[in-house]
């Protein structure tokens, strides 16, 4: 049986949050809402005393003579993870060290090429972030039901593991274990390459006409999101797993020529077919993405219901689905461009479309089947 400390805990604390930007600063809040003490150090005092503000932790410099961390988290950037590891290991040495690098392999090699004692480190990913960055966009609740990579290396103590995992459950993340190099090999091709992706095409709207863009739906929107994300995190990122991205984009390449290829004569023998494959290949991989409960998307119907563009209608409507009894399994939402209306995508179970379609209508909302 586990015994959870602090309250139903599987930290003790305290915890030393080093590098306090949108990661570090959500850890430090997530922990305290815990009940867990938590010191914070950032080489910008700036950054840390907007990090302590929000209530994410105290001051490193406003700790007590003695204090000795249980926990020490690098959250910084990539290209410094590895070295202020090795200096945490060399100044806490009854602490367990962890890092949330999104890149695993390059930090585990530097490190083994310092020759610090890695039996108190584990590299780990949490699989959770924002467009936005810095303490201000710090949420407590970042990690709840996110995957959290634990990437423990052959030198990992077993108990320096537990306390990385525990780190993870206190945060309500779900714990995953890769090595380090299946890690960076996964995260190429779905974090990294949509990003590149993403801001490949917005990239494209940078000239283009305003009266352009106001027909843009959720589309644009939704390729285009992260294309808003911090460029001197992402030069950091990319660089750190750059052979292992490449050889994905490669591949992304022939796809790109083969296409161009199809569409300069678009009418010739075998082009619509080409074009209808392209289109299937997509549809086959998407259908792989797990959707909730780890289901497939397909799992789900969808129908749209207008929904006036006034206080309170978005919440009125999910209020009836409540009272019919039906649980929603996903919910989009898109404004109609040019009028005061918007359009809410309702996903639900297949057996439960026909029912709630008819019971919402009979209360005045307008379906979109």
């Amino acid at each position: 049986m586990t015994v959870l400390a602090n309250g139903g805990t599987h930290l003790s604390g305290p915890v030393l949050v080093i590098g306090t930007g949108l990661l570090g600063a959500s850890i430090g809040l997530g922990l305290r809402a815990r009940g867990i003490d938590v010191a914070l150090s950032d080489i910008s005092p700036s950054t840390e005393a907007v990090a302590r503000d929000i209530g994410a932790g105290r001051r490193l410099a406003e700790a007590e003579a003695g204090f000795a961390p249980q926990l020490v988290v690098v959250a910084a950037p990539p290209d410094v993870t590895a070295s202020l590891v090795a200096q945490a290991l060399e100044d806490w040495p009854s602490a367990v060290v962890v890092d949330i690098a999104s890149v695993k392999a390059a930090v585990l090699a530097d490190l083994q090429e310092s020759g610090a004692d890695l039996s108190r480190y584990v590299g780990t990913h949490p699989m959770a972030g924002r467009e936005k960055s810095g303490p201000v966009a710090a949420l407590g609740d970042l990690f709840m039901s996110m995957p959290w990579v634990i990437c423990a290396g052959e030198h990992s103590s077993p108990d320096a593991v537990k306390v990385a995992e525990a780190l993870a459950i206190d945060l309500g993340a779900v714990v995953s274990r890769m090595s380090a190099e299946d890690h960076d090999q996964s995260v190429a091709l779905i974090s990294h390459l949509p990003q590149v992706m993403s801001s490949l095409v917005a990239s494209r709207l940078q000239e283009t006409p305003p009266a352009a863009l106001a027909l843009a739906g959720n589309g644009l929107r939704d390729v285009t999101r992260i294309a808003a994300s911090d460029p001197k995190l992402w030069v950091q990122i990319l660089s750190g797993n750059a052979p292992r991205l490449v050889n994905i984009l490669h591949g992304v390449r022939e796809d790109l020529n083969r296409l161009i290829n199809t569409l300069e004569n678009p009418t010739a023998d075998g082009a619509r077919l080409d074009m209808a494959q392209l289109i299937s290949e997509g549809n086959t991989g998407q259908a792989r993405i797990p959707g909730k409960h780890g289901t497939p998307p397909q799992s789900f119907v969808s129908f749209t219901v207008l929904v006036d563009d006034t206080p309170g209608q978005i919440a009125r409507l999910l209020t009836e689905i409540g009272e019919i009894g039906v649980n929603l399994e996903d919910l989009r939402l898109e404004h109609a461009s040019g009028r005061e209306v918007g359009r809410a995508e309702i996903s639900v179970l297949p057996s439960k479309m026909h029912g709630l379609v008819s019971a919402l209508t009979a209360r005045g909302w307008k379906v979109v089947e």
